[in-house]
C-alpha cells in the first residue's frame, strides 16, 4: 500500500482555543504551538496508516469508524488516552449521524 501523502492540515489554530476553554488566561509560545502540531500530526498519521492497513486487510476501500477505533487500540498510545479517544469519537460519531 502506498504511503499517504503529507498532511496539510494544521491544527495549530484550534489549540488556543481549546486551551481558553480549559485553563483561561494562559496562552501558547509559537514553539509550543509548533511541537503541539507535530504530536498531533504524528499521532493523526499513525492512526490513519493503521485504519489503512486494517482496511485494506479486510478488502474494504472505506475506512469506518470500527478501522479508526481498532487503530487507537492497537497503537502504543497510553491506555487511559486510548479509551478516552475512543469514547470521545464515538460521542462525535453519535451527534453527527443524529444531525442528518
Amino acid at each position: 500500500m502506498p504511503p499517504l501523502p503529507p498532511l496539510l492540515l494544521s491544527f495549530n489554530i484550534y489549540f488556543p482555543r481549546v486551551l481558553k476553554q480549559v485553563l483561561q488566561g494562559l496562552s501558547l509560545s509559537q514553539k509550543a504551538l509548533s511541537i503541539i502540531g507535530s504530536v498531533v500530526k504524528d499521532i493523526f498519521e499513525r492512526i490513519a496508516d493503521e485504519a489503512s492497513r486494517l482496511a485494506g486487510s479486510t478488502k474494504c476501500s472505506t475506512i469506518t469508524s470500527r478501522e479508526i477505533q481498532t487503530a487507537v487500540r492497537l497503537l502504543l498510545l497510553p491506555k487511559e488516552i486510548g479509551k478516552h479517544a475512543v469514547s470521545e469519537a464515538s460521542k462525535a460519531i453519535m451527534r453527527y449521524t443524529f444531525s442528518k
